[in-house]
């Protein structure tokens, strides 16, 4: 279930990207390193933006949205009294305020008002997609459209001076499907003027740290961790061989014999530590394969 099979290696790759490389560009590089035409990446990060991309190789793919889900934290600047027409330091500015009387307090306050629940609109700037088109392809034409409403969870929204007036150092941890720049305007908003974005990190996804990520250039076979290792975040379940057969064929569990209990989804391991597939719950008792991951 490990390592290269006639299709290709499979695995995850936990990558450190440098700002200037998108999110596909890694995506196309670690095809090329690996010798691998399966390949995809857990939850865009900007161009400007560094730090923690989960790629997926081969079946691992497969479970990518599992990664996908999980929670994120990002390290960033915020520049107060200037707002952009993309929330972040690569756009063009779009209106200036005189904050200088913004205190470390009140900056405080303001962003413990942004944590928990919020309700953010994507930026135009971003991937969701509208109408079947991505918003930044409809923003690089000039073009704005309403976007839907979202609820997202902020559990921490720290701010830090630093050396240079206005500017505020951020750390946020939050839901998948946060825009932490729109924090950023939504915090400047709130103290009456704006602000932007910048040097955004992320520095974890669910329990991958940027302190065991690589730079993508210096990724080699060693770098290829096993399928079981991608989905570490999900509760686990370990089966016996005939349980092992089952699954393998796809077939729904019941829970109880297996000593399953909680609310999924859970990666279903054989007793070697291999991944066999991903299960979600059907009913009460019983849960059926959403992803299979076998050798073809």
């Amino acid at each position: 279930m490990t390592g290269t099979t006639p299709q290709g290696p499979t695995g995850l790759v936990v990558v450190d990207k440098e700002a200037g490389w998108t999110s596909h560009d890694v995506v196309a590089r670690v095809r090329t390193t690996f010798g691998q035409r399966r390949v995809g990446h857990a939850g865009t990060l900007d161009p400007d933006a560094t730090g923690v991309l989960l790629v997926g190789l081969g079946r691992v793919t497969r479970v990518l949205r599992y990664l996908t889900a999980l929670g994120k934290e990002y390290t960033a600047e915020i520049v107060l009294g200037s707002a952009t027409d993309t929330l972040d330091a690569s756009g063009n500015v779009v209106g200036e305020w005189d904050m200088a009387d913004v205190t470390l307090e009140r900056a405080r306050a303001a962003a413990a008002e942004l944590t928990g629940l919020v309700r953010q609109v994507p930026p135009m700037v971003s991937a969701v997609k509208v109408g079947g088109r991505r918003l930044h392809e409809l923003a690089r034409r000039g073009i704005d459209v309403e976007r839907p409403v979202r609820t997202v969870r902020v559990d921490r929204f720290d701010l830090e001076p630093t050396e240079e007036p206005n500017v505020l150092a951020a750390t946020v941890a939050c839901s998948s499907g946060t825009y932490v720049r729109a924090l950023a305007a939504d915090l400047g908003a709130a103290l009456g003027g704006g602000a932007h974005l910048r040097r955004l990190r992320r520095t974890r996804v669910g329990s991958f740290g940027v302190d065991e990520a690589q730079p993508v250039g210096t990724l080699d076979a060693s770098s290829l961790r096993p399928p079981a290792e991608a989905v570490r975040d999900l509760d686990r379940v370990s089966v016996a061989p005939d349980v092992a057969k089952l699954v393998a064929f796809g077939r729904p569990l019941e829970m109880a014999p297996l000593g399953v209990t909680g609310d999924g989804p859970w990666a279903v391991l054989d007793q070697t530590g291999n991944l066999l597939a991903v299960y979600e719950p059907t009913a009460p008792s019983r849960f059926r394969p959403a992803v299979v991951l076998s050798a073809s």
